[in-house]
C-alpha cells in the first residue's frame, strides 16, 4: 500500500482497488463539524421523586424498628410483677403459665388425684393440674403452654380436681330379691312375684372395679306375706283334714253333709288317684280341695327340681281325680320355709298352716280331740284334723260333737278360700310356670 506526500494512504494499487469496487468518484464527504457526539450522563445527582421514596422507606424502617422494639419489650423483654394469691412474683413477660408453675412448684398447690370407681386413690398426681385464673378469668388447662403472663396483674392458683378413672359400661340383669315374712299367721300368700331388673354397670379400666351406675329397670322383690284373718263382725272357723282320701273320708263327708258344714281337704295326690270318687264328692258338696303333696315328703330336704316336681304332680293328680284345679298347698309337717318359697313361688299361690292342732295323730281319744278344738277356738281359727294316714276312727267319733258345740258358741264353718276372702287376705300374685 502506498502513501502520498501528504501522508495519505493510496497509490496506484489503492486506486485500482477502488476502481475494482466500481465506486463513483463523485462521493460527497459529510462533515458534522464536531456536533455528532453522544450526550454525557449526569453524575452524583438524584431525582426528587426517588429521594422522597427513599425518605419514606427510611422512615418506615425506623417506625417498624420502634414498634417492633416496643412490642418485644412489651411482650417479651420487660419484667412483669404478678400478685399470686397475695405474693408478688417477677418474671419476663413472655413466661408461660406452664413455666411459671414449674418454676414455683405449682405455688405449693397439689394436683388432683386419679381415683378408682369406688374412690380408691390410684395415682396421687393423676388428676387435673392446678387451676389458674389471670385477672379473675379462668385459663383453660390446654392453654397453659402458650398463654403468657404479659397482661397479668393478679393470678390465682387453686389445687387441681380429682379425676375418676376411665371405664367401660355393660347392661346387666339384676336378679330380684325376696321379702318373705312367715311369722304373722298361718296363711302364707305370694303377694308379688319376683321380677328381674336391668342396670348399667361401670367397670374401671385400671382398677377393674365394678359399680352400678344407674338402674334401667327396677327389679321387683318376690314377696310372700303371712296372715291371720279374723273377719270383722263374724265368728268363723275352718275345719281342715289332711292325708286323705281314705276309707275314713266317706264317713267324715257324711257328717259334714248332715251338719251342713263346709271344710277343706288337703289331699295326697297318689291317694286322690286311688279314690277319685271321693275327690269328686268333696267338690260337688262344696268343700275345698287342695294339695298335701304326692307322697308326704319332708320338703326342706328336697332339691329345687324334686320339690317343684312333687308339687306340680300333686296339683295334676288332684285335677285328674276331682276335675278341679288348685295352687293351694299345705306342706307335710308344715315344713315350708323361705328357701322353699324361693324355689316354688311361681307355681304355688298359698301355703296353709293351722292355729289349732288336735294331735289326733296320737290317737288321744275323741274327747281330747274335741276339747282341743273347743278350748282354742276363736274367730278365724284353723283346726287341723286327719282323714287319712292311719286309723282315723277317733276323728269320726269326735267330729259331730265339735261341730255341734261350736255352733252353740255361734260359730259358722268356712273353707280356707272363704276365710281369706272374708278376712281381706290379698289375692295371690300368680306366676308363670
Amino acid at each position: 500500500m502506498a502513501q502520498d506526500t501528504n501522508g495519505n494512504i493510496g497509490g496506484d494499487g489503492y486506486d485500482e482497488d477502488l476502481q475494482s469496487l466500481d465506486i463513483d468518484d463523485d462521493v460527497e464527504e459529510i462533515d458534522f463539524h464536531g456536533s455528532a457526539k453522544p450526550p454525557r450522563r449526569a453524575r452524583g445527582t438524584m431525582g426528587a421523586a426517588a429521594a422522597a421514596v427513599v425518605t419514606v422507606l427510611v422512615a418506615l424502617v425506623v417506625v417498624a424498628l420502634g414498634v417492633g422494639g416496643w412490642w418485644m419489650w412489651r411482650h417479651h423483654w420487660r419484667t412483669v410483677d404478678v400478685s399470686v394469691d397475695g405474693e408478688t412474683v417477677s418474671a419476663r413477660a413472655d413466661t408461660t403459665i406452664a413455666h411459671l408453675l414449674a418454676d414455683h412448684d405449682d405455688f405449693g398447690r397439689t394436683r388432683g388425684r386419679l381415683l378408682s370407681l369406688k374412690g380408691k386413690v390410684l395415682d396421687k398426681d393423676g388428676g387435673e393440674p392446678v387451676a389458674v385464673s389471670i385477672n379473675g378469668a379462668p385459663v383453660p388447662v390446654a392453654d397453659y403452654g402458650t398463654a403468657t403472663i404479659a397482661a397479668a396483674e393478679t393470678m390465682t392458683v387453686t389445687p387441681g380436681k380429682d379425676v375418676t378413672e376411665a371405664h367401660t359400661s355393660e347392661t346387666r340383669t339384676k336378679r330380684y330379691g325376696t321379702d318373705i315374712n312367715l311369722n304373722n299367721g298361718p296363711i302364707q300368700v305370694v303377694t308379688q312375684q319376683g321380677e328381674d331388673g336391668r342396670e348399667e354397670v361401670w367397670i374401671g379400666k385400671r382398677s377393674k372395679e365394678e359399680v352400678v351406675h344407674k338402674e334401667i329397670k327396677p327389679a321387683k322383690k318376690l314377696t310372700v306375706q303371712s296372715f291371720a284373718p279374723q273377719p270383722a263382725g263374724k265368728k268363723v272357723i275352718a275345719l281342715t283334714f289332711d292325708d286323705g282320701p281314705s276309707q275314713y273320708t266317706g264317713p267324715i263327708l257324711d257328717i259334714l253333709k248332715q251338719k251342713k258344714v263346709k271344710a277343706t281337704f288337703f289331699d295326697l295326690g297318689e291317694d286322690a288317684l286311688t279314690y277319685p270318687k271321693l275327690e269328686q264328692r268333696m267338690v260337688n258338696e262344696g268343700h275345698q280341695v287342695a294339695s298335701h303333696s304326692v307322697s308326704h315328703p319332708y320338703m326342706p330336704d328336697m332339691s329345687r327340681d324334686d320339690l317343684r316336681k312333687e308339687i306340680l304332680t300333686s296339683f295334676a293328680d288332684l285335677e285328674q281325680a276331682s276335675g278341679t284345679k288348685t295352687r293351694v298347698l299345705r306342706a307335710p309337717y308344715g315344713a315350708f320355709g323361705v328357701q322353699q318359697w324361693k324355689d316354688t313361688a311361681d307355681i304355688v299361690d298359698m301355703n296353709v298352716l293351722w292355729s289349732i292342732d288336735t294331735l289326733d295323730w296320737k290317737r288321744p281319744g275323741k274327747k281330747a280331740i274335741h276339747d282341743e278344738v273347743l278350748k282354742n277356738a276363736y274367730n278365724g281359727a284353723i283346726a287341723l284334723m286327719h282323714d287319712g294316714g292311719g286309723d282315723r276312727t277317733q276323728d269320726i267319733e269326735a267330729l259331730p260333737g265339735i261341730i255341734d258345740d261350736l255352733k252353740k258358741q255361734g260359730y259358722s264353718f268356712v273353707t280356707i278360700d272363704e276365710l281369706c276372702e272374708m278376712g281381706g287376705v290379698p289375692k295371690p300374685a300368680q306366676g308363670k310356670e
